[in-house]
């Protein structure tokens, strides 16, 4: 009976023993692991729940089981016109071979490197192998796509509005791409993913997320706009002129109207004033003829004398008789 409690109790010890060396592990949702004995791959999990490796001697390396992110840096590259521009790609991963994975680089941190190593130089590749118009357009519908201006309160009628609409309405043209932003993502995809298989990576998807251009592509292309504004500019300028002439002849021919109607009047004015001053000089002569010559003539003296003072005449003109002879003659001449 001693003997078997010595038992139970030795037993009872190497248990606690063996339970206080760890010899459980657990592998959450999302995990798998890797079980290494001195240094040697013996085991991979990759379901969750509570596992059992050897104490001591064996070492569990956990990995990540869900999708993980890459995003590279932004790289300049020139495109197969030989147009540099800015690629910021990202992609999408998995560590689908966890001893491969464990075998090659260990680490994540290490698995990013080496999807640095493989996506950039993929990436590069395949922008420099097309053209510029397929990385940043996915569909040729812009060559569809007719841009009006809006031409509004500030024209005259529909007509002219019609006009200038269609002359300042541009059309798209750009050259129809094969491929496209998608389809060169799908490329890079094809290309980095059996270079990633070796690692023990599986790769979801590579994306290009933006595209830049470099400082003088964009210098380029701002010229390219402000030519195109300018053109539309220019177009107003020429509706504005049109426009100016048109007002300044319908302005030209209200005035030469009006300076017409008011000639006509005026002329009838002073046709009815003449017929009056007539009538009145009529009268005033036929009362007193005599009287009546000597005030015109007084009148004329008053109106041209004040105005010859720098010039010399002859009293002896029949001009100046009434200011020597009330009958209006002169006996004798003088100098004035």
């Amino acid at each position: 009976m001693k003997k078997l409690w010595t038992i139970l109790i030795v037993i009872i010890v190497l248990l606690i023993l063996f339970l206080l060396l760890g010899p459980f592990y657990m592998v959450n949702e999302g995990e798998q692991a890797v079980i290494t004995r001195f240094g040697r791959i013996v085991d991979t999990e990759t379901t969750s729940g509570l596992k059992l490796k050897m104490p001591v001697i064996d070492t569990v390396t956990k990995y990540p089981k869900m999708l993980l992110s890459w995003d590279g840096d932004a790289q300049r590259i020139p495109t197969k016109e030989n147009q540099f521009i800015w690629v910021d790609a990202t992609a999408r991963w998995r560590i689908n071979d966890p001893a491969l994975f464990y075998m090659t680089v260990k680490t994540v941190e290490g698995g990013i490197a080496r999807l640095n190593d493989v996506l950039d130089s993929t990436i590069r590749t395949v922008i420099s192998e097309n053209y510029l118009n397929e990385a940043v357009r996915s569909t040729n519908r812009i060559n569809s796509m007719e841009i009006e201006e809006n031409v509004g309160s500030e024209v005259e009628n529909a007509e002219d509005a019609e006009t200038l609409r269609s002359l300042t309405s541009t059309r798209a043209v750009q050259e129809e791409i094969k491929i496209g932003r998608d389809g060169l993502s799908d490329m890079m995809l094809q290309d980095a993913a059996p270079l990633t298989l070796r690692y023990g990576i599986e790769l979801e998807d590579v994306i290009i997320r933006q595209i830049r251009y470099s400082d003088d592509l964009t210098a380029s292309v701002y010229s390219r706009m402000i030519k195109e504004r300018s053109q539309i500019a220019e177009t107003y300028r020429s509706y504005g002129r049109g426009q100016l002439l048109s007002w300044q002849g319908r302005t030209e021919n209200d005035k030469k109207n009006i300076l017409s109607k008011a000639y006509a009047e005026s002329e009838k004015i002073k046709g009815d004033a003449d017929a009056a001053a007539t009538a009145i000089y009529s009268n005033a002569y036929s009362a007193d003829p005599e009287f009546f010559r000597l005030w015109t003539l007084l009148e004329s003296y008053r109106k041209t004398i004040p105005g010859i003072k720098d010039k010399t005449l002859s009293t002896s003109l029949d001009y100046f008789d009434y200011m020597y002879s009330s009958e209006g003659r002169s006996e004798t001449s003088e100098s004035l």
